[in-house]
């Protein structure tokens, strides 16, 4: 890791994840059939839940030789020759049954391209399907429980409504006043294309289904192309001119914390036919292009997603209950993944190239996140898990959070073509496996009198066939008129009452009579009302008392429930009291473990830069041992040549000491051998210009002294430096013939700085030659760099300058005619080689000054 990671903030709880029990998710293994019956195969079912993957033959030849048959466990898995049915049985069925529960669910198809998984998702003519079995289950199971359009109205905030029977009645007015209507109609004749599709000859449905609730089915169809969301079923204004692109939708979370398509289009269904209608009109707008793997390789995630509306009725059985709380709205989205491939493999260029790419990056953001799921679930971790990374992941994360159940159906193509990417995709399924969701809890009651819709339909047809008794239905005032009729029949009939005559005695006394009837009818009927009333008090005083009785009753098992549930929320208090400093404590301990990794990651980091600075210092050691005895063994090589050169010098300082005591010797035994009335005459100057004095041959060379070096004389016009070395003590000659350096400085001794300026050195040196006169000696060399830092001469030649006297003087005390000694070729060194064993080095901490030394082998001189 580089530099200094911050602590993670630990994201907000939105929605605390369900305390119950947690399912893995789900992952079965789908084989499709080979194309040729010569295909070499390298996958094979071993049984009902393991299949075996092998390396196909030659690919050793490419693998170093490895060959390893790896075996994998699902769920379950289905060979070549299982059927649709028996797939969706297995898998989409309980996705079905939980979302007319009301619990969500995600099914998706997973695979390489040409692996089956828009087969598997849509089916074939003849042979539907997981999504039309999925729609002709739904419509099975809620025919006849469903609402009419536009009860249920979704809002645009992933919402739902419910709308009165009137406003639900306008809406649809305003739908059929349409020219033409946006959604199809389910009395239309089926398309001929997908007919075979959704004839589903099993009627598979839901056993328990609410039959108090209305249900209502919206379904939309989006794409993920280019990690872009697009509507399919978005009507766009047809142009030839300028062709207006779709625009892309962008996702929200709503106040629930659930994802969801702002915009996206939403068609409320009521038949299995209408809905995959509008599934087979975005299918045509999916994007779909020819590889060299598959003819119609799916370029886009396509998902499908069916929403489903229930809603309890009134307590009366007749109308939708208008409350928004009660209200439950399931989603279950059905999501066939675009195949991963590899661009060596398709060939593509171009578009093709970028959806491939864009494909494979959410495929592996996906795959990404289930592994962070995973190290989160089995280590205890808290890594944040990238969703947004991809739109895929981030449509869906809901799910993985614990908002519904997760299905994944791995389809696989076993030729040996596909291997390397079928064994991808058995890792990854092998990994989700391990991934665990939290089990969706169920949706609370609504508290109504359960079995209400069938009683409201039975009271009706029962009262319908009493009404269609007595002649057809007639209003609520007219049954109680006819009741009242029934008893006034019950009263004797009245008489006349016209008095037509003064004198009739009849009709009056008929009339008193009959009221006098009737007066003591209705006593009669009175009593027997006082009577029933005495005994309907009576009977309420009774129900009165008892349910008195068992209220008092109630109220003491309600304050024992009423303690209990203060004992619980006391204890409740105290845990969440305790989960709070848990929480508090396992934050602090978050804390430290943090600080902690950071302390580690700084230890190791210091410790990483420890072992590097040591392993450049064990380097340089290694280096600075390897120069140092390189210097060794040079310094070694040159003090060996300076000791020989000593020795040497010694040698030859001996021999001339030796020399010099010899001539004293033969001096003093010719003094002691000539006569003593003889005096020796000295020759003259001509007959010493007249004998030549022969030159002393040059002694062999001493077996250890070193070879000098030769160096090549460089000429004096190539612009080079020179230093004039004339020591103070030299005496000037006054000759017309001078020595002349041209660019040379001229020092009276050696010096650092004027060496290092120059690459030639002449030093000049003054003595007397045997005839007594000065000779003069230019000796020369080359200048150049030490090791050390210095500056080393290297003498290479020396010029001899000469002047003779005209005079004849004689400097010579032996006489002339003396033979020379038998020795004089051995005491006499004329050689250039030995005369010229001089050097001068500059070192530093010499005692001449600022790194000199000056290193000479002292001059013989004859007496």
């Amino acid at each position: 890791m580089k530099g200094v990671a911050k602590m993670p903030r630990r994201p907000a709880l939105k929605k605390p994840s369900p305390p119950g029990p947690k399912d893995p998710v789900g992952v079965y293994c789908r084989v499709r059939p080979l194309g040729r019956p010569d295909q070499e195969c390298c996958i094979e079912v071993i049984n009902e839940s393991t299949v075996q993957i092998h390396p196909p033959d030659g690919y050793r030849i490419f693998r170093n030789g490895e060959y390893r048959e790896m075996q994998y466990s699902f769920k379950e898995v289905f060979g070549t020759l299982v059927a649709q049915k028996e797939l969706f049985d297995v898998v989409a069925k309980p996705l079905v049954e939980d979302l007319i529960r009301g619990k969500n669910g995600l099914l998706f198809t997973y695979g390489v391209t040409g692996s089956g998984k828009t087969h598997t998702m849509t089916g074939s003519p003849g042979d539907g399907g997981l999504l039309p079995r999925c729609l002709a289950m739904i419509f099975n199971s809620i025919g006849p429980f469903q609402a009419k359009r536009f009860v249920f109205k979704l809002d645009d905030k992933n919402g739902v409504d419910v709308q009165c029977e009137v406003d639900a009645l306008l809406e649809r007015q305003k739908r059929d006043a349409m020219p033409v209507p946006k959604t199809p109609s389910g009395k239309r004749q089926i398309d001929p294309e997908f007919a075979d599709m959704i004839n589903v000859q099993d009627h598979c449905k839901v056993e328990e289904v609410d039959e108090d609730n209305v249900y209502s089915v919206f379904v939309s169809y989006i794409e993920i192309y280019n990690n872009y969301i697009y509507d399919l079923l978005e009507e766009t204004p047809f142009d030839l001119i300028k062709p207006k692109p779709p625009q892309s939708k962008i996702l929200r979370e709503d106040q629930n914390h659930n994802m969801y398509v702002t915009g996206c289009t939403e068609v409320e269904v009521k038949s299995t036919e209408e809905a995959f209608e509008v599934f087979w009109k975005g299918q045509k707008k999916r994007r779909i292009a020819n590889t060299q793997l598959n003819r119609e390789s799916s370029r886009s995630h396509g998902v499908f997603i069916i929403k489903l509306a229930q809603a309890p009725l009134d307590a009366d059985g007749d109308n939708v209950l208008q409350e928004k709380e009660q209200i439950t709205l399931s989603q279950l989205s059905l999501v066939d993944l675009a195949g991963s491939e590899r661009t060596n493999r398709t060939k593509a260029e171009g578009n093709r190239l970028r959806e491939a790419g864009n494909i494979n990056q959410s495929l592996m953001t996906l795959r990404t996140c289930i592994e962070v799921l995973r190290e989160n679930q089995m280590y205890g971790t808290n890594k944040m898990v990238p969703y947004r990374d991809s739109k895929l992941t981030h449509l869906f994360k809901n799910y993985f959070d614990g908002e519904g159940k997760v299905r994944m159906i791995v389809c696989v193509n076993p030729k040996a073509e596909d291997y390397e990417e079928s064994l991808q995709v058995m890792r990854f399924a092998e990994m989700t496996q391990e991934v665990e969701v939290a089990r969706p809890v169920d949706r609370p009651l609504c508290g109504l009198t359960p079995g209400r819709r069938f009683r409201n339909q039975a009271f009706r047809e029962e009262l319908a066939q009493k009404l269609e008794i007595r002649g057809g239905p007639i209003s609520g005032e007219t049954e109680e008129q006819s009741a009242s009729e029934i008893l006034l029949q019950n009263f004797p009939p009245l008489p006349s009452c016209e008095l037509l005559d003064i004198n009739d005695d009849q009709t009056l006394p008929k009339l008193t009579g009959v009221l006098e009837e009737r007066h003591k009818l209705r006593q009669k009927l009175s009593e027997e009302f006082a009577k029933n009333v005495l005994t309907f008090k009576t009977i309420l005083r009774e129900l009165d008392s008892s349910v008195m009785s068992k209220e008092n009753h109630f109220q003491g098992k309600l304050s024992e429930k009423e303690k209990v549930i203060t004992g619980q929320k006391t204890e409740l208090e105290r845990l969440e009291k305790k989960i709070k400093t848990l929480e508090y404590k396992i934050e602090i301990l978050e804390k430290t473990a943090t600080i902690y990794e950071e302390d580690k990651r700084h230890l190791q980091q210091e410790l990483e830069s420890k072992s590097q600075k040591l392993q450049r210092q064990a380097s340089d050691k290694r280096r600075l041992e390897a120069r140092l005895q390189g210097m060794v063994a040079e310094t070694t090589m040159k003090w060996e040549k300076e000791c020989e050169r000593r020795v040497a010098a010694k040698q030859l300082e001996m021999q001339n000491k030796l020399w010099v005591k010899d001539e004293k010797l033969k001096q003093l035994k010719a003094i002691v051998t000539e006569p003593k009335n003889e005096k020796p005459e000295r020759p003259s100057r001509e007959r010493d210009r007249e004998k030549p004095i022969p030159r002393s041959v040059s002694p062999t060379p001493v077996p250890n002294a070193p070879p000098v070096r030769l160096r090549h004389r460089r000429s004096r016009s190539a612009g080079e430096r020179w230093v004039d070395h004339k020591p103070p003590s030299n005496l000037p000659t006054d000759t017309v013939m001078q020595p002349h350096v041209p660019h040379a400085i001229t020092v009276a001794a050696a010096s650092e700085k004027a060496l290092a300026k120059c690459d030639k050195y002449m030093l000049t040196h003054q003595e007397l030659a045997s005839d007594g006169e000065i000779e003069t000696k230019l000796i020369k060399g080359d200048v150049f760099k030490t090791r050390g830092g210095g500056q080393a001469v290297q003498f290479t030649e020396i010029e001899t300058l000469k002047q003779e006297s005209p005079t004849g003087r004689k400097r010579r005390s032996s006489p002339s005619n003396a033979d020379p000694p038998e020795d004089a070729a051995d005491s006499e060194w004329t050689d250039v080689e030995t005369r010229c064993s001089v050097a001068v080095e500059m070192r530093a901490g010499s005692a001449l000054g600022p790194g000199y030394q000056h290193h000479a082998m002292p001059k013989r001189r004859k007496p």
